[in-house]
């Protein structure tokens, strides 16, 4: 009987560690899309765009499996840890699906902006996208080894990318305002840079279910005010 017992207990183990790997799969194949369409943005490339957008259904593809995955462990009948697991992997997992989707919004975009002349913002966007896709990679650093205090540093540099997103969103306003002829492509590139100040929303997101899978219901510690520069430095 006592064998019995250690094979469910390995099965659920088992399980609860193939749901975790689906679901850092899917977290890096979201990353490696979004560098894929901020590199595309600066190559003007059409034909690469439209892989990035194709690419999109395989991180639907597996978030259907992880849902597939959840919905089997949750008939287990789970203890509160365990159901702490399954909630956080449904609420991350839906988060890197958004990511994912802002992504191909990105590649998308790219062709419409590459029928503009070029613009010098682009390395704006791309230095903002850059930290965005770091912030993911972190969080899902922090999901994977359960780490709430690198969760807790994401969390206080998203205040960076509100900044750099705030500082980018100003100086194509300002561009636009200069040369009407830039209209299109600045509004394109803020429709852009809107994506990946949200990537990083999402990022925070995945961030904050890390620490509700290990502390559960435990407040999180305030976050640092480090984004005062939007409000005072005009």
């Amino acid at each position: 009987m006592n064998n019995m017992h250690d094979h469910i207990v390995k099965s659920y183990d088992d399980e609860q560690q193939r749901l975790l790997k689906e679901t850092l799969r899917m977290g890096e194949m979201a990353a490696a899309q979004l560098e894929a369409a901020l590199d595309v943005v600066q190559r003007r490339d059409d034909r690469a765009a439209e892989r990035i957008i194709a690419n999109d259904e395989a991180i639907d593809a597996i978030e259907h499996e992880v849902s597939h995955d959840v919905m089997k462990l949750a008939l287990r009948g789970p203890m509160a840890r365990d159901l702490r697991q399954i909630l956080a992997a449904i609420r991350i997992a839906a988060d890197i699906e958004r990511i994912g989707d802002l992504a191909a919004n990105v590649a998308k975009r790219s062709r419409a902006l590459n029928l503009a002349p070029p613009l010098p913002h682009i390395a704006g966007l791309h230095a903002l996208g850059m930290l965005a896709v770091q912030q993911v990679r972190d969080a899902l650093a922090a999901y994977r080894d359960s780490d709430i205090e690198q969760a807790q540093r994401v969390r206080a540099r998203d205040a960076e990318i509100d900044i750099a997103y705030t500082g980018l969103f100003r100086e194509l306003l300002t561009y636009m305002m200069e040369d009407a002829r830039s209209i299109t492509g600045c509004t394109h590139l803020l429709f852009m840079a809107k994506n990946m100040e949200r990537v990083g929303d999402h990022a925070t997101n995945i961030a904050e279910n890390v620490w509700f899978l290990v502390r559960g219901e435990e407040s999180l510690p305030p976050r640092e005010k480090r984004d005062e520069s939007i409000s005072t430095g005009t």
